[in-house]
């Protein structure tokens, strides 16, 4: 029988696409992430997502911008097994079990009450070990967080429904609140924004869109005087492309070669304090 949850707003609700995003690529011959708690969950609430009207290529972009920001957090925490890790925006991602973070690290999904209450109806209790359910451009919820050790902070999707200034202020606010660490994010060029805002996948996405673009990933920089860029990942030229379709993977190749292009596709951004 399927799980009914209670309505969402529109912008809780958009968790909905990057999850059956995930869920699509499980489903295909040669998932790129292989989310199978993802696709368990779509089966679980009996959720339409032919409405969401994604094709392939865009649920393997979800899943392969997944793993990047999951292997981000898995090296950090590799490397400091005592650490804090946040995943701002969590949705109903089951991150923390694909990166199986070491007992003595804390992990934090930080979300609207709403959706921590979905996740905690969904998911099992060992994925979502710490939720903190809020607004993550209320400054007060980071009180909550333990401090005087490193973290890795990823967000998936959650940069697209912020300015650029409620951005800033959220990462100026954990940069001050541990004394050092790396953040993770999908970035969103400003033709990438043009694009979502005119794709035919996802209208409750195009209209809340309201991050204007960044086609220089140094520019976050100015965020804090901490932030430095560690990489700026063009997934075009990413080892998992070898995995796509075809017709995809000739596409990420002939990409591949220019960061300008590349960088009107998929994009992560990786960066310490």
């Amino acid at each position: 029988m399927a799980i009914t949850l209670p309505a969402l707003t529109p912008l809780q609700a958009t968790l909905w696409l990057t999850l059956c995003g995930r869920a699509l690529d499980n489903r295909l011959p040669h998932p790129i992430l292989a989310d199978r708690m993802a696709d368990e969950i779509v089966r679980k609430v009996d959720y339409d997502y032919k409405k969401l009207r994604i094709p392939s290529s865009s649920a393997i972009y979800i899943a392969h911008r997944a793993k990047k920001l999951d292997e981000i957090a898995q090296r950090f925490l590799a490397r400091h097994p005592g650490a804090v890790g946040l995943d701002l925006g969590a949705g109903l991602d089951s991150r923390a079990l694909r990166i199986a973070p070491p007992p003595t690290a804390d992990w934090y999904d930080i979300d609207f009450p709403e959706v921590i209450a979905a996740r905690r109806e969904l998911l099992p209790d060992r994925a979502t070990p710490h939720g903190i359910a809020a607004d993550v451009t209320d400054p007060a919820w980071v009180d909550a967080l333990p401090t005087g050790r490193p973290a890795v902070i990823v967000a998936d999707g959650l940069i697209a429904f912020l300015s650029e200034v409620e951005m800033s202020s959220l990462v100026g606010r954990l940069i001050e609140h541990f004394p050092s660490g790396e953040i993770a994010f999908n970035g969103y060029s400003k033709f990438a924004v043009w694009a979502q805002k005119h794709a035919p996948v996802g209208e409750a996405v195009r209209k809340l869109t309201r991050f204007p673009g960044m086609d220089d990933p140094r520019d976050a920089e100015r965020w804090h005087p901490r932030l430095r860029l560690v990489k700026e990942i063009l997934l075009t030229r990413e080892p998992e492309v070898a995995e796509f379709p075809p017709v995809l993977r000739l596409m990420n190749r002939l990409s591949a070669p220019s960061a300008s292009w590349s960088r009107k596709g998929n994009v992560v951004l990786h960066y310490r304090f």
